[in-house]
């Protein structure tokens, strides 16, 4: 069998290698550079590893990709990093029972009330009847209003904005549900990790179409795949790129400025779509109106990531993840990635992340790097008041797509796998429910419609 893959993140690349470790034709087609989709990795002059554009990690229990990293024989780093919260002003270890115990902030009859809270969806394995709840709702009613205030408003605030009071319980069930204290990291980085992966298919014939924008597909029987590659960086029938962008990164909807080649058309004996629904319809005009009615109105967020490069320690606690419990916070999450993964692989560099998940309409999408410093830097300061003596760059990448939206009874939303086109399948991270986004869940989605094609 031919199949024709759109994107080249984990799920496609876990699509085509198990179709093709069964021996059948794979070609991928990704509009970036290389391969990762939202795990993208870049270099900078100096360092051994790569470094992820958004910051990302394995929960020690993530299966489907430790499994897949074993097959492929990638070694897989695991450590036990430390986890904090920033509430009024300072820095607390909150990553454990115990650690919850001690928390100053609350007294503890609100500390036994939020870890019962969370004792109930962590050993919970039952959650569909969740979803008939809102997470808001909940997180108020079990935790009580301290704890809620305190804690939880501002955090639901910076991740999901406006979406707020809309997820479902479910949602922050998988959250708190899946969550290890000792996390995962492959060796080299993502990227060195999905290259890897890649070699393998290419090794077994898969082709790989970088630099390249589908424009259309449609169906008669055979799907056909209408697309255009940027002169940029262009990897054809070859072997895989070994190049990342190093520049500041553009969402990854844009051309970049890259002149486009002559359109293109391939035929497949099947295709597998790994687009956001809302894109998905975009590029197939003939889909029915119903359809495209009902899935292109789900809703997600975008991301944007300033990483910084300091040449000293930013969270001098040591912590690797720092939730910013605030309700005037500009930013969700630090994460210094060099109080995980060892500095000496990045040139003995401190890396840190300022992460956001945004809507597109969210002013901060649309501001240049050094604006996003200048508005985080009061915050920055509050932690480290020396930090800019010790910046050596910072970068800003955008994705406009990472984070969907989970409505109640999101299970009557789901997208199924097969779409009203003939031997055309979709295959994307909002059909993850009810776990969120993450490459090992890209991975079992890749895995699932790879056997679905072929039963």
């Amino acid at each position: 069998m031919n199949v024709g893959i759109i994107g080249g993140g984990f799920t496609g690349l876990a699509a085509g290698h198990y179709l093709s470790k069964k021996g059948h034709k794979v070609t991928i087609f990704e509009r970036d550079e290389t391969c990762g989709g939202l795990a993208i990795g870049y270099h900078e002059k100096n360092w051994d590893w790569t470094l992820e554009q958004h910051y990302h990690h394995w929960f020690t229990n993530d299966k489907s990709i430790l499994g897949l990293a074993s097959e492929i024989n990638h070694n897989v780093i695991i450590k036990r990093p430390k986890t904090s919260s920033f509430v009024n002003d300072s820095i607390y270890q909150l990553d454990s029972p115990l650690s919850l115990l001690s928390f100053p902030k609350l007294n503890i009859f609100n500390r036994i009330r939020m870890g019962v809270s969370l004792a109930f969806l962590r050993y919970n394995p039952i959650w569909r009847p969740l979803e008939k709840y809102h997470a808001e709702s909940y997180l108020k009613f079990s935790m009580g209003k301290p704890a809620y205030e305190k804690i939880w408003k501002p955090l639901m605030k910076n991740k999901l904005g406006k979406y707020a009071s809309d997820v479902a319980l479910s949602w922050f069930w998988a959250r708190v549900y899946k969550r290890t204290e000792s996390l995962a990291y492959p060796e080299g980085g993502f990227l060195s990790f999905a290259q890897h992966l890649q070699n393998k298919i290419h090794d077994r014939g898969g082709k790989f179409y970088y630099s390249t924008e589908v424009t259309e597909l449609s169906s008669n029987g055979k799907p056909t795949i209408t697309f255009s590659t940027f002169k940029r960086g262009v990897t054809r029938s070859g072997g895989p790129p070994t190049g990342t962008r190093s520049e500041y990164a553009f969402a990854r909807t844009s051309g970049g400025g890259a002149q486009r080649q002559d359109p293109e058309q391939k035929k497949f004996d099947a295709v597998i779509v790994t687009l956001p629904s809302f894109l998905f319809t975009k590029i197939a005009p003939k889909l029915p109106s119903s359809y495209k009615n009902k899935f292109s109105k789900l809703k997600g967020l975008g991301a944007i990531n300033m990483v910084l490069r300091l040449k000293k320690q930013f969270l001098i606690d040591g912590t690797y993840w720092l939730n910013m419990c605030d309700d005037n916070s500009p930013i969700l999450a630090i994460v210094e990635h060099t109080n995980f993964m060892d500095k000496k692989y990045y040139n003995n560099e401190h890396l840190v992340y300022l992460g956001n998940y945004l809507s597109s309409d969210d002013p901060r999408f649309a501001m240049s790097a050094e604006q996003l410093l200048k508005l985080y830097d009061p915050y920055l300061t509050k932690i480290n008041p020396n930090y800019k003596l010790s910046v050596l760059s910072y970068k800003l990448f955008k994705a406009p797509f990472a984070q969907p939206i989970i409505p109640t009874n999101y299970s009557l939303l789901l997208p199924p796998f097969e779409t009203p086109l003939k031997n055309v399948y979709l295959a994307n991270i909002q059909q993850v429910y009810p776990w969120d986004r993450g490459t090992n869940y890209a991975v079992e989605l890749g895995k699932k419609v790879a056997k679905l094609i072929t039963s």
